[in-house]
């Protein structure tokens, strides 16, 4: 199955936003909710099963300056297997133009077993756009083993890159589940600040430096994460393992969701002031 998908968000000139274009095939219908403390939002549901090996799916996500647009799902996203040998994608484009903001939080994606599926995101920001970007991998469905997934995640600030991640689970992938990767964890994500927002992270300063440094914060038992301030550009990244989904939202808890995430309030992210972490150089 191929379905294409799109969303173009422009400011009406008296402080709204409105949505130009709302556009989309199934499974990849979409529909406008109410807006979220004032932010038109956007849900993807699914009209089909899926995605399933073999389906190519694709949706982007244009916000004009000054504008501002939320996207969600209304249900996690199963990859599934399907033909023999066939591959499933799902590739996310987002443009964000300069005053503009985009909130990405969808549910989690979860690899069931025998799935092949790659999730792609391309996201280019101007130079004084902001974006919250939430990603959430959960390895196999209960009391079975993850299929083969690959998250990979691009993201440019001002023409230049930001941000390069990529994560491959499952059997095609040896060692992913090791100490080195997840370390046993079934459920993995980060949450991307870009813009005036990432400033309230817990990123620290070496005495008699300028160097900030991220932070180890507390989890709790089977869980971990660190907050990390990102060069070439005003942007934080927090990343998360955990041994089940909901413990990962909360870990990756956004401040647009009313949560409190490890170190935050639900005003934002802050670092904690009767805590300790240990300290995480940034590698430029």
């Amino acid at each position: 199955m191929r379905a294409v998908a799109r969303v173009v968000a422009v400011a009406d000139g008296r402080g709204r936003t409105v949505l130009r274009e709302l556009r989309g095939e199934s499974p990849l219908l979409l529909r406008q909710a109410a807006a979220e403390q004032g932010v038109p939002t956007v849900y993807v549901v699914g009209g089909a099963a899926g995605p399933l090996a073999g389906d190519d799916l694709r949706l982007s996500v244009e916000v004009g300056p000054g504008a501002a647009v939320r996207v969600r799902t209304v249900a996690a996203s199963v990859a599934l297997p399907g033909r023999p040998g066939a591959v499933s994608r799902m590739r996310v484009e987002a443009v964000v133009h300069d005053g503009g903001t985009l909130h990405w939080l969808p549910e989690q994606l979860v690899a069931a077993a025998g799935c092949d599926h790659v999730a792609e995101s391309r996201v280019s920001l101007a130079e004084g756009a902001g974006l919250l970007w939430r990603e959430e991998l959960v390895c196999g469905r209960y009391g079975e083993p993850a299929g083969d997934v690959v998250v990979a995640t691009s993201v440019d600030h001002a023409g230049r890159p930001l941000l390069r991640q990529s994560l491959a689970v499952g059997p095609a992938a040896p060692g992913w589940a090791g100490p080195t990767v997840l370390g046993g964890a079934t459920a993995t994500g980060s949450l991307l600040v870009v813009g005036p927002a990432a400033a309230s992270g817990p990123a620290t300063v070496a005495a008699g430096g300028s160097q900030p440094r991220g932070r180890v914060l507390p989890a709790g038992p089977g869980a971990s994460a660190a907050w990390l301030p990102l060069a070439g550009g005003p942007a934080t990244l927090l990343t998360a393992t955990a041994a089940d989904a909901h413990t990962l939202r909360t870990l990756l808890a956004a401040p647009v969701d009313g949560h409190t995430g490890p170190g935050g309030t639900a005003g934002g992210p802050r670092r904690p002031a009767a805590r300790t972490g240990v300290d995480v150089v940034p590698v430029a």
